[in-house]
């Protein structure tokens, strides 16, 4: 499955950018939070529990590289890196800016970075394309292992039980996704020395779920190292 998906962004790197970039699938239902109203309200969020100029990495950053290049507009010191050569390409040409902040890499492979490296760290809809046991050995240590004490991670997910087959109308294809339990991630992340971040005030918080418009269940979860 992770080969195919490779496949798949590889072949579709530029319409991923476009429909990332025009927020098209962007559009959050069965939110069990009303301030869940889609990736601009996710990232406001994460800005909002980080100091401003924070280090950041977006982990699986995409065709177009979007956040990478919206937290750098923003003042972040912001990198980013994607598995397929494609993505990391469209992004260079869609924002020259930001070249030399994003490169290719693999989640499923450790992380060319120091321990305690980032303030924060971003992971969205990633994890779907790597097999449980890579995820729970290499992904998400590594993902903890990068982030500084106090820092930050940011963790969406696809829902569910096992691999999930559907028609992505925006692409005329048929998808693969792995499927995550909440409560597995929750426990990998406290086995990490990651803590779930609760509701404060109405923000985002706690282990919050959405459906996308393909449609799939997701989850959401902000989570803090401990110090």
């Amino acid at each position: 499955m992770q080969n195919a998906s490779d496949a798949f962004y590889s072949s579709n790197a530029r319409r991923y950018s476009e429909v990332v970039h025009e927020y098209i699938q962007s559009v959050y239902s069965h939110v069990s939070h009303p301030g869940l109203t889609g990736d601009p309200a996710v990232r406001e969020r994460m800005k909002e529990l980080i100091p401003s100029q924070s280090r950041g990495l977006d982990a699986g950053c995409g065709a177009g590289a979007r956040d990478v290049f919206l937290y750098w507009q923003d003042g972040y010191d912001i990198w980013g890196f994607d598995a397929v050569p494609e993505n990391i390409q469209v992004a260079k040409d869609l924002h020259p800016e930001i070249a030399d902040n994003i490169w290719v890499g693999d989640l499923s492979k450790a992380i060319g970075y120091p321990d305690s490296h980032f303030d924060f760290v971003t992971c969205n809809a990633v994890i779907q394309h790597i097999p449980p046991e890579l995820v729970k050995s290499t992904t998400l240590p590594e993902l903890a292992r990068v982030l500084k004490p106090g820092g930050i991670l940011q963790l969406m997910f696809k829902v569910g039980d096992g691999i999930k087959e559907v028609y992505d109308k925006d692409y005329d294809s048929d998808r693969s996704f792995q499927l995550y339990s909440a409560n597995g991630i929750v426990q990998l992340l406290s086995e990490l020395r990651l803590t779930v971040i609760e509701e404060d005030n109405g923000k985002l918080g706690g282990v919050m779920y959405f459906t996308d418009t393909k449609p799939v269940e997701h989850c959401l979860i902000y989570a803090e190292k401990a110090g």
